[in-house]
């Protein structure tokens, strides 16, 4: 029953999906590759079908062996070159961790802003994602737009660092802001 379930999530068929974990289907079932049903919904970013696999007691803190959570999967889909922030939203409602650490410690503003999703990047801007967080190689979500020229997540990412006291050469000042950084940004398009 379990891949009925990973097919019907990764489908987006939520009433299929509800049948399933009304029969039995256990929404804590992992695959192969560690992940749930939860992971997969929100990968595609199917809002319906994640609720439901939240309604039905899914983890939002599951990890698959790699470091995968929901949250990261709907931050940036790099196959439809999109991130979800509808399925942000309602996975950081449930109490999913917005700076929790896939492989190389990338977090999810680091994916979102690698792959251009300006929308997705001031989300979770605003809602207390670690803007100055280095992974691995000690670098930014920033420096990540940076090398594929995402101005407008740039933009989003320069003036939250600004705000948290970053100078334009990388150092902090000696005023450093102790609030969150606030980014409102009016001119891009709606991309989703």
């Amino acid at each position: 029953m379990s891949q009925e379930l990973f097919d019907a999530a990764r489908a987006g068929d939520a009433a299929r999906v509800k049948s399933l974990l009304d029969a039995g289907a256990s929404p804590s079932a992992t695959d192969e590759a560690g992940e749930t049903a939860l992971m997969m919904a929100a990968h595609s970013g199917h809002l319906a079908t994640v609720q439901a696999l939240l309604a039905a007691g899914a983890d939002v803190k599951t990890q698959s062996p790699q470091g995968w959570t929901a949250l990261a999967k709907a931050a940036y889909n790099g196959e439809t070159e999109c991130g979800y922030v509808e399925v942000v939203e309602v996975l950081h409602k449930a109490g999913a961790d917005l700076d929790a650490r896939i492989f190389f410690g990338i977090t999810p503003l680091m994916l979102a802003a690698g792959g251009g999703d300006a929308t997705v990047v001031e989300w979770l801007i605003n809602h207390g994602a670690d803007v100055l967080a280095t992974n691995e190689g000690g670098r930014t979500a920033r420096l990540m737009a940076n090398d594929r020229f995402y101005v407008d997540v740039i933009n989003l990412l320069t003036d939250a660092e600004r705000q948290l006291g970053v100078q334009e050469d990388g150092s902090c000042s000696s005023t450093k802001s102790v609030v969150k950084p606030q980014v409102v940004n009016l001119l891009k398009p709606t991309t989703h």
